[in-house]
């Protein structure tokens, strides 16, 4: 409001505006200031790093993508966040699911949501590393409180007991809490338990995930491939 009060000042000076006129000017600009940084904060805090659009995602690459179309825009509208529901993304690499991913964290950025963005790695490393300092349950916080946390990557890597535990009480914890979850996967769900430390784990964790979650197959062949992709990163 102080930046913009010279101006406003002039403007209603010679537009002949009244004082509550240039009052309502000033908080308009307040509440646009306010909204645009604290949406600004919310991307730093999502780790997202882009902004992508749907308006950039290449429906007519697979059928499988035009077949979802209509359920991947209703989730642009987050009424899933509202309910606490997640979604789920099966693929082989290359197909669109991490950025269908950050697609949906940017669109929550942009409605003050709280976001987080990881690999299923980075974030089990950070967790097993927190251990030794004893502090987990602190650590367990940070993926358990974002009222969106998107894990990107599962099952690249196998997961030893450990770590599948631990990715169990980041779940299990989200899953009774009813905060959303958005996973990226190459492994369909029959075949967890290869990925997991034991099919007990594997179906805990996919029980919680399928109670309550959309599932999205995509299909197709990398966009990677041959170099086709006008948009590299629609390939995410």
């Amino acid at each position: 409001m102080a930046r913009q009060l010279d101006q406003t000042i002039a403007d209603a000076a010679s537009k002949n505006r009244n004082f509550a006129e240039i009052l309502e000017s000033l908080v308009d600009f307040e509440l646009e200031s306010r909204s645009s940084r604290s949406i600004e904060r919310r991307f730093r805090f999502s780790r997202l790093c882009v902004r992508h659009s749907i308006d950039s995602f290449q429906f007519k690459h697979h059928k499988s993508r035009m077949d979802l179309k209509p359920r991947i825009l209703r989730l642009l509208d987050l009424e899933f966040i509202a309910k606490g529901t997640s979604a789920i993304f099966i693929g082989n690499p290359g197909v669109g699911k991490t950025f269908l991913a950050k697609i949906i964290g940017w669109r929550a950025c942009q409605a003050n949501q709280r976001v987080l963005f990881t690999t299923a790695m980075d974030m089990l490393n950070h967790l097993l590393a927190s251990q030794v300092d004893h502090s987990l349950i602190r650590k367990l916080r940070v993926y358990t409180e974002p009222t969106l946390l998107i894990v990107d990557e599962l099952g690249y890597l196998s997961l030893d007991q450990q770590s599948s535990n631990l990715f169990y009480q980041v779940i299990s914890t989200r899953h009774s809490q009813k905060r959303s979850t958005v996973i990226t996967t190459n492994t369909a769900f029959s075949d967890w338990g290869n990925i997991l430390y034991n099919t007990t784990i594997a179906t805990a964790i996919a029980d919680r995930l399928v109670e309550n979650s959309e599932i999205f197959l995509l299909g197709g062949e990398s966009l990677r491939k041959g170099n086709r992709n006008p948009n590299p990163l629609a390939a995410e």
